[in-house]
């Protein structure tokens, strides 16, 4: 009996521990957000979530049709984390650069909070000085800093997005948690603000500006990630890091190219980059993820265990998310009969994976209980 008090005992330290040191960069965040963050980095200690982009909006064969999902039609559940994009919210298109409504994209979230999954959000929006895509890269940052001459504008479509974060609720009003992960791939020069376009400080502001001005909109349902393409170590990962006070994330993309000539250098990579962010990541309180990664038609067939798997080896990150799909010939997630298939079924079966199941059982919305010492 001592032994089972004490077990308890050691548990409950545990959890006040975590309590108190994962806290977010939002010190007004909702409760609910606050149980998601600290549950989140509990179960980062027992493996990692996966995650597909826009799962349930569309595949290859289909789109719009309820319930429907490539992974679930794969494995027999729905992924763990869904990414959406908000690009062209800012231009009150009733549909995003996807072609996905966003009244759909607000009942998806509904949908995967109820289920017990986690959401992720983007934004590829327009570029505000000229109104041209994300990957238009006029100088632009500059000009939308407070001050700025377009400030007006990019303020203007700020707003409509601390709306449509704002108004995400569950069926009791409560806003719904989700991860935020604005100007991402920022060290690459392919979107308006990448390095290339403005000076770290420069992007340090821009993102820092962002997250005061969803507080100052009374948008505190948001976990906020910072997100870097593939970098070259430590001092490349932080170069434009907006500080401590403004991150709960650290997460980087990185797409597995040219296979199969470059998989080892892909798992090789995906190992050193984790290395570069884990030490500070646990020293500062902050979880690690894989914001989007894949290997576009998947054409290696045991890609999910002989790279991705062995490529995060022991790394303890939140998730891992592989990018949508979008067409026959841009996917990044198996289909029935699709080349990879069986070796995904073999990868999810391990036990440090978690899918919507095993999620749904570690109730991530939901305080853990701290029992009473005796």
């Amino acid at each position: 009996m001592g032994k089972i008090i004490a077990v308890i005992i050691v548990s409950c330290l545990f959890i006040s521990k975590i309590q108190a040191q994962y806290s977010l960069a939002d010190k007004s965040a909702t409760e609910e957000t606050k149980t998601l963050y600290q549950n989140l980095a509990k179960q980062a200690r027992k493996g990692f979530m996966f995650g597909h982009q826009d799962d349930l909006a569309y595949g290859i064969g289909w789109r719009n049709i309820d319930g429907e999902s490539d992974v679930k039609k794969v494995s027999g559940e729905y992924p763990a984390v869904f990414g959406w994009d908000l690009g062209h919210l800012e231009l009150d298109s009733t549909k995003n650069l996807d072609g996905v409504p966003f009244e759909k994209i607000k009942a998806y979230i509904q949908q995967v909070h109820a289920q017990g999954g986690v959401n992720t959000i983007t934004w590829h929006l327009r570029n505000p000085v000229n109104g041209k895509s994300a990957w238009d890269v006029d100088s632009t940052v500059k000009h939308i800093l407070v001050g700025g001459k377009k400030y007006s504008v990019y303020e203007s479509w700020l707003a409509k997005v601390a709306t449509f974060l704002g108004n995400l609720k569950d069926k009791q009003g409560k806003a719904i948690p989700v991860i935020f992960r604005p100007f991402h791939e920022h060290n690459g020069s392919w979107f308006w603000w990448g390095k290339k376009h403005c000076s770290p400080d420069e992007y340090k502001e821009l993102y820092q500006h962002l997250v005061r001005y969803m507080a100052s909109k009374n948008v505190h349902n948001l976990i906020y990630a910072y997100s870097t393409d593939y970098f070259s170590d430590e001092k490349d990962y932080f170069e434009r890091y907006p500080n401590d006070q403004f991150v709960d994330i650290l997460g980087f993309d990185i797409y597995h190219r040219n296979a199969p000539q470059s998989n080892e250098r892909f798992i090789q990579d995906v190992d050193r980059m984790l290395n570069s962010i884990e030490n500070y990541a646990q020293k500062h309180h902050k979880l690690t993820a894989i914001t989007e990664t894949g290997l576009e038609q998947i054409t290696e067939k045991n890609w999910w265990t002989d790279i991705l798997l062995k490529s995060i080896g022991g790394h303890k990150i939140s998730y891992v998310l592989v990018w949508r799909n979008g067409r026959p010939d841009h996917y990044y997630a198996p289909y029935p009969n699709q080349l990879s298939a069986e070796n995904f079924k073999y990868f999810i079966q391990q036990p440090h994976i978690f899918l919507e199941r095993k999620t749904k059982t570690s109730k991530l919305y939901q305080k853990q209980p701290i029992a009473k010492k005796k």
